[in-house]
């Protein structure tokens, strides 16, 4: 792969984007996740903006990173560095994908493949710990959503003390106090089925979902 792409940095920065679509990155937070120097990061992270593989905005005096969905070899790239089916034309195809990748959301975190290598699988090892974790979702400063009332989404039968470790070591990581709930699966499942306001804010905005079991973050 590195032979293919030229660069070992720039195998492990798509790696990093492609399997996390809806999230942005911040230099230095990149240079944690995939391991390497600075310098390199920020060559191959102008090449790929070059290229137009990914784009970057500006928030808060700092220049955050996301992979373009809309580059014309997105959906390609995509599979082959993570695995997952390009976008299809018809809507049973596509009905049948969008269940498909349900699916794969809910395994549990110890099985998910070592194609999905990225942010993900680092952020599953932040949350490893954590007992009775059945669904875990980020949107807020993760992904930039304005809108969200909250950084991260807990649910299960989980305590703040219990959350406290993986929430302080993410808010080092991101440099900023972070906003998150933590709910019961049934107290989510009542919001989720009388579509009350919260729940329509955390869903409707751009998230990322790291964990989902049964199916809690599926649609209505």
């Amino acid at each position: 792969m590195e032979q293919l792409f030229g660069s070992k940095t720039r195998v492990k920065l798509l790696k990093l984007f492609m399997s996390n679509p809806n999230r942005s990155f911040y230099v230095r937070e990149i240079t944690r996740k995939i391991e390497e120097q600075i310098n390199s990061v920020r060559r191959e992270l102008s090449n790929l903006l070059g290229m137009g593989i990914i784009t970057s905005d500006s928030t808060n005096n700092k220049l955050y990173y996301e992979v373009n969905q809309g580059y014309e070899h997105y959906d390609a790239l995509r599979l082959l560095f993570t695995g997952k089916k390009p976008k299809v034309a018809t809507q049973a195809k596509a009905d049948s994908e969008e269940k498909e990748l349900e699916t794969e959301e809910k395994k549990p975190l110890a099985k998910k493949p070592a194609a999905q290598a990225g942010a993900v699988m680092a952020d599953e090892k932040v949350w490893g710990g954590v007992p009775q974790l059945d669904g875990l979702l980020y949107s807020g400063v993760f992904t930039r959503e304005t809108n969200s009332p909250v950084d991260i989404m807990i649910i299960g039968g989980v305590t703040v003390k219990q959350a406290e470790t993986a929430i302080v070591e993410l808010e080092k990581e991101k440099n900023t106090e972070l906003r998150y709930a933590i709910m019961t699966p049934e107290e989510w499942q009542y919001r989720k089925q009388v579509n009350d306001k919260f729940y329509g804010q955390v869903m409707g905005g751009k998230k990322q979902i790291v964990k989902d079991k049964g199916g809690l973050f599926s649609p209505q």
